[in-house]
């Protein structure tokens, strides 16, 4: 693990778990986080006393417990060091041992649970899987090989995927940006997400501009064509402010921060496994809506019906 990621996973847990006590495991003083930040973590003892925890220090201890093949012994700690034992014990993935004389690392799966597979009732949802097809059915590693009607299909599902995923990602966005923060960017198995802005100005009208300029003693004609560059010298030799001349609209906006593509397709290739070794009804339905597609995919583009992800499904049964 990269302890940026455990950092962060860190954080997320204590954010949500802020108000119970905690216990260092050796002195066993009891404790509670009362503010999470970017580079330290607050606590607050029974007794009153506040402590600030860096985070160059859980880095080192972190080091440490990963460096260890069974655990890190707490006794090796400083005095006074087990309290980032005891917090960094709050990640998923690390433990302090029930004797607790150890920290170490634990296996976490990242399988979901089995759910109930449904089909949504969404534009980008069909297009995808009529693309997915076309790219099992034909080779797009050389282009220039393939025939004109396939490029004008491929074309055209790309650009459906596109526009719908960009449709359904502003839905996703507009969500999001009432759960981020601007500190911090939130991670999921697939990759993160940060809140930031975008900042965007344009002049107001020409008489509204001028008016302002000579209230301020500028000469107008100084930037007759109120040119943009004009004007920001003349604000930068006069007391007026950018909105008087401005009309400033900041946007706020979720920016993709980091994309995991092993990941993903680690688990695409999951899921196609579990389709092809599955021989329960939920996956005959499943294959049910694959021939059902198959036979859209005929009718809407005149795409032949695919084989390949059929016959590694009937293998497998």
């Amino acid at each position: 693990m990269r302890f940026d990621e455990v950092w962060h996973t860190l954080l997320e847990e204590l954010d949500a778990s802020s108000s119970e006590a905690l216990t260092t495991p050796t002195s066993r003083d009891r404790f509670r986080v009362t503010d999470v930040q970017e580079h330290r973590v607050v606590i607050e003892f029974v007794d009153g006393k506040a402590r600030p925890l860096q985070r160059e220090q859980f880095e080192t201890l972190f080091r440490r417990i990963a460096d260890a093949e069974d655990g890190f012994e707490l006794d090796r700690l400083p005095p006074e060091a087990d309290v980032y034992a005891a917090v960094l014990g709050q990640h998923p993935e690390l433990e302090i041992g029930e004797d607790a004389t150890v920290v170490r690392e634990v296996e976490r799966s990242d399988d979901p649970e089995p759910a109930n597979r449904t089909e949504p009732d969404l534009d980008v949802y069909a297009d995808a899987l009529l693309l997915v097809d076309a790219l099992e059915r034909h080779d797009v590693t050389a282009l220039e090989d393939a025939e004109t009607e396939t490029l004008v299909n491929l074309y055209t599902l790309c650009s459906d995927v596109q526009r719908n995923a960009n449709d359904l990602r502003t839905d996703v966005s507009d969500v999001l940006l009432e759960r981020l923060s601007h500190d911090r960017p939130v991670r999921s198995s697939y990759g993160s997400v940060q809140r930031t802005s975008r900042r965007t100005r344009s002049l107001k009208d020409d008489e509204t501009v001028r008016a302002v300029l000579a209230d301020a003693g500028i000469d107008p004609d100084r930037v007759t064509s109120v040119d943009p560059e004009k004007v920001d010298d003349a604000l930068a030799v006069s007391e007026l402010t950018e909105s008087d001349v401005y009309d400033v609209d900041e946007r706020e906006y979720v920016r993709k921060a980091e994309v995991d593509d092993e990941r993903k397709e680690t688990r695409l290739q999951g899921l196609k496994d579990q389709l092809a070794a599955s021989d329960d009804d939920e996956a005959d339905e499943l294959r049910a809506e694959i021939e059902a597609l198959e036979a859209r995919i005929e009718e809407l583009t005149g795409f032949e019906s695919g084989s390949r992800f059929r016959s590694h499904s009937s293998a497998g049964r």
